[in-house]
């Protein structure tokens, strides 16, 4: 008895997501199909030029805009950023320096110092707790 594998497919949203590629922005085929695993292994593998165009340049999705500022998502949303942009709009960003985006910085910046606290108390804990049923 011999089993058929599917091919794993995806819609092109997804696909664009895991590219880190605003979808709006790709060619029309690309949006209108779907997209194999094979396919989107060979995209992120051997990237054609207008996804290399596109991860430069932009636009790029929230998620890749708020990185490139050093902000979350919802720091961008409250700064008033709610659409892509491109690799100059958000250079232009980091040189004018506005005030939300340095306040959205110092939020993230202690998000990230309070993640690092919590992860070593935890693993504190861990370890204490180790040493007892190592005793026992």
């Amino acid at each position: 008895m011999s089993s058929q594998q599917s091919t794993q497919t995806m819609k092109p949203a997804t696909a664009a997501k895991k590219l880190g590629v605003y979808l709006p922005a790709t060619p029309a085929e690309f949006q209108e199909g779907v997209v194999t695993r094979a396919e989107l292994n060979g995209l992120q593998a051997d990237p054609p030029a207008w996804l290399r165009e596109l991860r430069q340049n932009g636009p790029h999705p929230r998620p890749v805009v708020a990185a490139k500022l050093g902000v979350s998502i919802a720091g961008l949303a409250r700064g008033g950023i709610t659409e892509a942009l491109t690799t100059e709009q958000i250079e232009a960003l980091k040189q004018e320096r506005p005030q939300w985006l340095e306040k959205e910085r110092a939020t993230q910046a202690e998000v990230r110092r309070e993640a690092v606290r919590v992860k070593n108390l935890q693993k504190e804990k861990e370890e204490k707790q180790d040493r007892r049923t190592a005793r026992d």
